[in-house]
């Protein structure tokens, strides 16, 4: 059976090292992974969008529309963005914090992170908030939001926790291999 993860953000968040994480973490278990990336105007605040596709019966990198069991989110307006990929029992992973466009910054308009969340959740029966702001005051680094995000998909129980700090290990530098691993054990509880 095919595991379809969907992780979505904006340039800078950390949304391709998560993908990757997740990549090695399902291949250390055995796993046959495709996966994907479409970054576009990333370095510049726009979408990035990773397809991570686990199973056997996996055949492209990128998850058909209405496919994905999960969309992790590291923000709320990319999971609104990006609903129409989640399959009718999927769930959905959000970190809470709106980053504000450019172009709303410019307009005088702003976005609702109530607003995006209760939009999610009429379109998804299970939607599980994170509040990374939060996460990473009481780790004491704003550069962790997309673990605390990856610990918090681990209760969906598609994700192993020991393979994602195992994943963590090879693909961080040796420095900052405890604080992500207490930054993914912050997000699983």
């Amino acid at each position: 059976m095919a595991k379809n993860i969907l992780i979505c953000g904006v340039g800078g968040q950390g949304t391709v090292l998560a993908s990757k994480v997740l990549s090695q973490a399902a291949i250390s278990g055995g796993e046959h992974v495709l996966s994907a990336e479409t970054i576009g105007m990333a370095q510049r605040g726009g979408s990035v969008t990773s397809h991570v596709r686990i199973g056997k019966d996996v055949f492209s990198p990128l998850i058909p529309k209405g496919q994905a069991d999960i969309i992790i989110a590291f923000e709320a307006a990319e999971a609104v963005r990006n609903a129409d990929f989640l399959k009718k029992d999927g769930m959905i992973i959000v970190n809470k914090k709106i980053f504000q466009p450019t172009t709303a910054s410019l307009t005088g308009k702003t976005f609702s992170e109530d607003t995006m969340i209760e939009y999610l959740k009429k379109v998804c029966s299970t939607v599980i908030t994170v509040d990374t702001e939060e996460a990473c005051k009481e780790i004491g680094s704003p550069k962790v939001a997309n673990m605390v995000l990856l610990g918090a998909s681990s209760k969906t129980g598609l994700i192993n926790i020991d393979e994602l700090k195992a994943a963590i290990k090879l693909l961080v530098k040796p420095d900052f291999f405890e604080l992500n691993c207490q930054a993914v054990d912050y997000g699983a509880r």
